[in-house]
């Protein structure tokens, strides 16, 4: 079973998280999930990164999700928030990515972001703003989730930063965008599926792409 941990953000909120992974210098991983899922929703892929190799891997409840629900002695809950708490999500990935440096030893240039849905659109944006971060994978992105916007992210990514975007046809919004992003950056692996649903639905619903992603997510932190 993972590890449970906890810290907080600069502003106060404490996030709760499951670490996997033996710990040490290998490659390492953060996990961002999509509303209304939980920190729980990544656990068989994040089995399958340290299978592959990945030495550290957290996955959080985003603020207002899951366990993740305190502010001091105010309770958050994400179907109340409005748009700038949303895009203050943005806050939780710094500060789990700042545990795992102080904790665990983490470089962050051995480091991948992983999201689905909001998490995915917070996944690009993390890259973008840390160019040391070697790939970013955003499993059923939109160009605007509340605020939190991708396009302008992506024209940022650095020329040696990889990205990896899946989405499927009924899905049109995650469709289209992924289209769109491709379009921004040329060398993005995209992945189109039919019927395959939303997020991290799609590992449940197409063969063999938690291991194609994971796979595709160690040889860039090789």
């Amino acid at each position: 079973m993972p590890e449970k941990v906890s810290f907080l953000t600069e502003d106060g909120v404490e996030i709760v998280g499951e670490l996997h992974g033996s710990g040490g210098t290998g490659p390492a991983a953060l996990l961002l999930h999509m509303m209304p899922a939980t920190k729980e929703s990544w656990r068989e892929f994040a089995a399958k990164l340290v299978e592959v190799g990945f030495s550290t891997v957290l996955a959080i409840d985003l603020r207002g999700h899951g366990e993740s629900r305190k502010r001091g002695g105010v309770t958050l809950d994400f179907k109340q928030f409005e748009d700038r708490e949303h895009q203050d999500k943005i806050k939780d990935a710094e500060a789990a990515v700042s545990w795992m440096a102080r904790e665990r030893g983490v470089s962050p240039d051995r480091l991948v972001v992983v999201g689905a849905s909001i998490g995915a659109n917070l996944s690009i944006v993390y890259a973008a703003d840390h160019p040391e971060i070697r790939a970013a994978a955003a499993l059923s992105p939109g160009l605007d989730y509340r605020g939190v916007t991708t396009a302008d992210k992506v024209m940022a990514l650095g020329a040696e930063q990889a990205l990896f975007l899946a989405a499927s046809d009924e899905d049109t919004l995650s469709f289209d965008t992924d289209r769109r992003l491709k379009e921004i950056k040329p060398d993005a692996v995209l992945k189109e599926f039919h019927q395959a649903g939303h997020g991290t639905t799609m590992f449940e619903r197409v063969d063999g792409l938690m291991d194609e992603l994971a796979g595709w997510l160690r040889d860039r932190v090789d």
